[in-house]
């Protein structure tokens, strides 16, 4: 049965191995003969800073309206990005600013400190990158940056399951190592 399946490309650039690694999946992903969209925030035209929180609204620009639909339109959203200082470059965490908004990924409830997941039915993946030892990450750092995503933007927002692979350390890996991830990624599409 076939997904559809939206990547979203969070480096800044298209053809950093981030860049690679979200192609390889999206190769995997379309010949099990799902439906696939990419995202490659890098290329987007858009203020990544959201002014005032909440407080007012900040209109959209064509290329988050899009990124909204897409959102809406995929079942299965690969999010593909590096650590930096512990965390998703700031590029994307704007991306995600601007659009997983209120009335859109979620809804507080009226005199409640609960609120609606607006995402239900979703799942996704998160295909990280980082010069840091995964295990170090893990078990020393606590996986900030991991947790971030998971647990207080997706899975706040009705996404779930996430999974979370991770590739590294990129730093001084050889062409053998980054050929083996890349097949790892084009797996990972393929079983979507």
């Amino acid at each position: 049965m076939s997904k559809r399946i939206l990547v979203i490309l969070g480096h800044p650039q298209s053809d950093s191995f981030c860049g690679a690694i979200a192609n390889s999946y999206l190769e995997g992903a379309k010949a099990a003969g799902n439906e696939v969209q990419l995202i490659s925030i890098g290329n987007l035209s858009f203020d990544p800073v959201l002014h005032n929180g909440y407080a007012t609204n900040q209109e959209l620009e064509p290329d988050l309206v899009a990124g909204q639909a897409a959102i809406t339109w995929a079942q299965h959203i690969v999010f593909v990005y590096p650590i930096w200082w512990g965390a998703m470059p700031a590029l994307l965490k704007g991306f995600i600013d601007r659009v997983f908004l209120p009335g859109f990924a979620f809804k507080f409830r009226e005199g409640s400190q609960f609120w609606d997941r607006l995402l239900s039915g979703r799942s996704a993946h998160l295909l990280v990158t980082m010069d840091t030892p995964p295990w170090y990450f893990r078990w020393i750092y606590r996986m900030p940056g991991h947790n971030q995503m998971k647990r207080t933007i997706l899975e706040f927002c009705g996404i779930k399951p996430v999974t979370v692979s991770s590739f590294g350390p990129i730093k001084y890996s050889n062409q053998q190592k980054r050929e083996k991830w890349l097949a790892n990624a084009n797996a990972y599409g393929q079983r979507a």
